[in-house]
């Protein structure tokens, strides 16, 4: 009977315990929270393409994952697939969120073809196609930082992310913690590979993330911005 009993108080005490360590565990991530890095300015605004729906498409005042698939979007389905199920599924119904493709004018059939291919049973909502000139498709990537040239099919494997004042996102300093202990070489990260599962997966769903992190935080007044924390301590080192 005193076994049992025992027993029955470690239980209740694990159970009582395990969820205030996790607080616990929690508690210093949010202190340690940094905003997502401002690595770019001014990224050329989209009003001259033509949308897939009757709504006007912009970049401003959303929060935007811009995507290029050139002239022949149906041989990149693997791209826009691996971008509809790692970030489009995990963040649509955000408040401003969307997903832009661009495309030039004159692939319409095959972006028909390719929403059957993506859409699967769902209605993409926030999901958009732009339609543009060549020239106004070189001008929107030539605003953009990026360590990738555009194909001479208009197209890139790698998608940005793009805030609401037109800032490009990215880190100034894309190592992991291991890494910087390890002092390995600082390199920064202005776009994400959509052919690599594990960086779109991971580091890009969570940098995401951090920018509707601070986004809430600064509609709640508790926005601190130390955006160039970072690039200090690198100056530093």
């Amino acid at each position: 009977m005193k076994t049992n009993t025992t027993k029955r108080y470690v239980i209740l005490g694990i159970l009582f315990f395990l969820p205030v360590a996790f607080l616990l565990m929690l508690y210093p991530a949010k202190h340690n929270y940094i905003p997502l890095n401002v690595v770019n300015n001014n990224v050329y605004d989209i009003h001259n393409f033509l949308s897939d729906n009757s709504e006007e498409l912009i970049l401003k005042d959303k929060i935007t994952v811009l995507g290029f698939l050139g002239k022949n979007p149906l041989e990149r389905s693997i791209e826009a697939s691996n971008l509809k199920e790692l970030v489009y599924d995990k963040f649509k119904g955000f408040k401003n969120f969307q997903i832009v493709i661009v495309v030039p004018e004159g692939t319409e059939d095959e972006i028909a073809t390719l929403k059957k291919e993506v859409n699967t049973y769902e209605d993409l909502t926030f999901w958009h196609y732009a339609y543009g000139t060549e020239g106004e498709i070189k001008m929107l990537y030539n605003s953009l930082k990026s360590q990738e040239k555009l194909g001479n099919d208009l197209a890139v494997n790698s998608v940005f992310i793009i805030d609401k004042d037109l800032n490009q996102r990215g880190r100034i300093d894309g190592r992991t913690e291991r890494e910087i202990e390890d002092n390995k070489p600082a390199f920064s990260v202005y776009a994400y590979n959509t052919i690599e599962v594990s960086e779109i997966k991971n580091m890009m769903s969570d940098d995401v993330r951090i920018l509707f992190t601070e986004y809430r935080q600064k509609r709640k007044g508790k926005f601190d911005d130390s955006n160039t924390r970072r690039a200090k301590e690198l100056n530093n080192e």
